[in-house]
């Protein structure tokens, strides 16, 4: 792609340590996971893959929360609707279309669990599980590691405001405020839990929680691509340092349904749909990049057509790609596999 070079004027992204070569990274990742997330709405209803779970209108705050992260060495608990931040952290279109298809080389689990249930050992994503919140304790725990074997990292988990409301929040938040460590909790709060709105699930701030457990809680717009990076980026020096978590919730909203299974103008109406997707975060960066001198149409141009030949190749590799044997059904279920599972 052809590069520009920063005009010196609104250029924020310098002042808070990324390049424009970093912010451009930032820019083309949102956009390939919204498209990404696209693509597979699409292979659901030609009847090409079976289910898929939306993150459409998150992106920016996961792809923003990630280029804030040591991407060499903390370790990430992502939630089911986290395209953009997987993205960011290594995985591929490949990977996730694997995925997908429910295919044997699925790196995440070879074909086993739902799409959106993201494991990489290689780039310290920590696999999900299909219970909400569950990735929250697990979070705490690997930072109590962290911080027993003196290792200079962070975890960094996410979930939805429903999550909130679970118990394993509350203990997990608990727990690494008592023992100050350095954890990164991040909230995506798109407004719904499934079909219930913010009004029925909450009566104050999720932000709020974190000063009954002794640390701060920190609310920002996700669709502010900046001010996530910053504070996430305040967030991990703070557990660096010693001082302990850290609580952010990004506002932002669920553009999409909340999987492909669910009707969502039974509870909600297309006018408020309308009115949160004109706030998109996506095209406000890319205007930012603009008005920087570090972006143009052409360059826009340039990034769609990579990213559709990116995503057809990845498409049609996931479909082609052979399923899992049978006989698969039985690896690291019995201990005498035990040996035969980690040659794998």
């Amino acid at each position: 792609m052809t590069q520009f070079a920063s005009t010196g004027q609104n250029v924020h992204h310098l002042e808070l340590g990324l390049s424009d070569e970093q912010a451009i990274d930032m820019y083309a990742t949102m956009v390939t996971a919204r498209k990404f997330d696209e693509r597979m709405l699409l292979l659901q209803r030609a009847g090409k893959i079976n289910f898929h779970v939306s993150g459409v209108g998150q992106e920016v705050a996961q792809v923003a929360a990630a280029f804030a992260l040591d991407r060499e060495n903390d370790y990430f608990l992502p939630y089911y609707r986290d395209y953009g931040f997987v993205l960011s952290v290594g995985m591929t279109l490949r990977d996730l279309l694997l995925s997908v298809f429910a295919k044997a080389e699925d790196p995440n689990s070879g074909g086993r669990q739902m799409p959106g249930h993201f494991g990489s050992k290689k780039l310290r994503i920590v696999t999900g599980s299909s219970p909400v919140t569950t990735q929250v304790p697990h979070a705490v725990g690997i930072a109590l590691a962290a911080k027993m074997k003196k290792k200079p990292l962070v975890s960094f988990v996410t979930f939805g405001e429903g999550s909130s409301n679970q118990g394993d929040f509350h203990e997990g938040l608990n727990f690494a405020g008592v023992h100050k460590l350095p954890v990164i909790f991040m909230c995506e709060n798109n407004q719904y839990a499934i079909s219930v709105p913010i009004h029925k699930q909450l009566g104050g701030k999720v932000a709020d929680r974190a000063l009954g457990y002794g640390f701060p809680g920190v609310q920002v717009d996700g669709n502010d691509a900046l001010e996530v990076f910053r504070v996430v980026k305040e967030a991990r020096e703070r557990a660096i340092a010693g001082v302990g978590p850290t609580l952010i919730e990004a506002i932002m909203y669920r553009i999409s349904p909340h999987s492909t299974s669910d009707n969502d103008l039974a509870y909600r109406t297309k006018e408020e749909v309308d009115l949160n997707r004109a706030k998109d975060g996506i095209p406000k960066f890319k205007q930012y990049l603009m008005d920087c001198g570090i972006w143009s149409e052409e360059l826009e141009m340039e990034l769609q057509a990579k990213i559709r030949k990116l995503l057809d190749e990845a498409t049609e590799y996931g479909d082609k790609a052979p399923f899992p044997s049978p006989e698969s059904t039985l690896l690291h279920v019995y201990a005498d596999d035990a040996e035969q599972g980690r040659n794998n």
